[in-house]
């Protein structure tokens, strides 16, 4: 027994009649016929009983109908859902980020897809680049966006956008009063990151920055989370850096100042092998959007 006979036997069932069930199913009334006769040898027990106006169920038929229509069912909704995955109008996507979704292309990126795909459930993931790349890897993420211009074997990498640099100083600070500031302004200042991503990346970028000014730079480490590490900011317990998407977060006390010169360029990254097909219409998405803000600018 399998599919196809068991929509030959529910349709018989329904129409009454072999010829109509061909009918209604585009195809030969013999082939309904030597179908239905293959099911009842297999069983062992006959299904219809046969006259001149038609077909109508045996007992035994009577006890296999609903089983058989709830079997179609099963199977016809299954294959819708296997159709909208494959569509992308339904699934899943996992997402890893390294930048604020506070504000920016990413945010915009996000809401969009929701709104034209909201049965695609997405699942949001903080983390450093190294953590993201191994689980693209492993299937365990879809896309990460990721900052600098590196390739990643196994990884394909496109550009998506850039965001500015900003130093995050308490309101009364001294370089408050610029609307930009340099290396140069920042090289003596204390600096302060967070334990959690992204505050090595953002550790080794003050360190690459303020070295190439030829001083060592004092940077602390805070085993805090990015919202109080911006209120140790205001109480004055140091500085700190962070592209221009994060600075959409209002805390009191603190002001950003953006670093002149300095850009970071965002990059979509995923593994080539992944057929995941919400990711292809999320990479179609973001590409298509950063050629409309690149026509824009």
């Amino acid at each position: 027994m399998n599919f196809r006979h068991l929509r030959y036997f529910v349709a018989a069932s329904e129409h009454g009649s072999f010829r109509k069930a061909g009918v209604a199913l585009g195809v030969q009334e013999s082939t309904i016929s030597r179908r239905i006769r293959d099911m009842e040898d297999g069983l062992g027990s006959a299904l219809f009983h046969r006259h001149s106006g038609g077909v109508c169920l045996t007992v035994a038929g009577q006890r296999l109908l609903s089983k058989a229509q709830k079997v179609l069912r099963y199977i016809n909704e299954g294959a819708e859902i296997v159709d909208a995955v494959g569509r992308g109008t339904e699934g899943q996507l996992r997402v890893g980020i390294f930048s604020s979704l506070a504000s920016g292309f990413l945010q915009d990126l996000l809401r969009t897809f929701a709104a034209e795909h909201p049965g695609v459930h997405v699942e949001v993931a903080d983390g450093n680049p190294a953590e993201h790349v191994a689980a693209i890897r492993q299937f365990r993420l879809d896309i990460a966006f990721l900052t600098g211009t590196l390739e990643w074997p196994r990884c394909e990498t496109t550009y998506l956008w850039s965001e500015r640099v900003f130093v995050v100083l308490p309101e009364a600070h001294a370089l408050a009063r610029k609307e930009e500031v340099r290396w140069h302004d920042l090289a003596h200042e204390t600096f302060i990151v967070s334990d959690v991503p992204p505050g090595q990346e953002v550790h080794d970028y003050l360190v690459q920055r303020v070295a190439d000014l030829g001083h060592h730079p004092k940077i602390q480490a805070q085993f805090v989370g990015r919202d109080n590490l911006l209120t140790l900011v205001a109480i004055g317990s140091g500085l700190t850096v962070m592209s221009e998407a994060a600075t959409a977060a209002h805390v009191p006390g603190i002001c950003y100042r953006p670093i002149i010169g300095e850009v970071l360029p965002f990059n979509g990254v995923w593994s080539p092998k992944n057929d995941n097909p919400a990711l292809r219409r999320f990479v179609s998405m973001a590409k298509t959007m950063a050629r409309r803000q690149g026509l824009d600018l």
